[in-house]
């Protein structure tokens, strides 16, 4: 079998397809809906939590506040606390983050490109 590997430094190297590799930790963080549909809301601005729960349809206070653990602790998004009464909590995505949100651009274009096609061969194969 054929494994890539992704490399950082020549000691730093991850099999992605191993149970304990780093990179499948990281995919798990970031491949859900909520995470890139944050990635993609923050896209190069700073904003409050309570502007990212309203930009982001259907996303619980619980998601968000977990998913934004998620990403500040791979280093996507840097979480700035201001120190007021009530603090003033914004996020805003790094350089990492950034650049996957290239990636997850990328997807939504697929998406928008793709759709009726997509649609149609589901309905196809639920109709079968």
């Amino acid at each position: 079998m054929v494994t890539k590997q992704l490399k950082g430094s020549a000691k730093d190297e991850a099999d992605v397809t191993r149970a304990d590799s780093l990179a499948r930790e990281i995919f798990s963080d970031i491949a859900n809906k909520w995470a890139l549909l944050i990635i993609e809301a923050v896209g190069d601005r700073t904003l409050r939590f309570t502007e990212l729960r309203n930009e982001i349809e259907g996303i619980s206070h619980k998601m968000l506040t977990h998913n934004l653990r998620l990403l500040e602790r791979n280093g996507l998004v840097t979480r700035t606390v201001h120190p007021t009464v009530p603090p003033r909590v914004e996020y805003t995505l790094t350089e990492p983050g950034r650049a996957l949100r290239a990636t997850v651009d990328g997807m939504c274009d697929w998406t928008h490109r793709y759709l009726g096609a997509i649609e149609t061969a589901r309905h196809r194969f639920d109709s079968a």
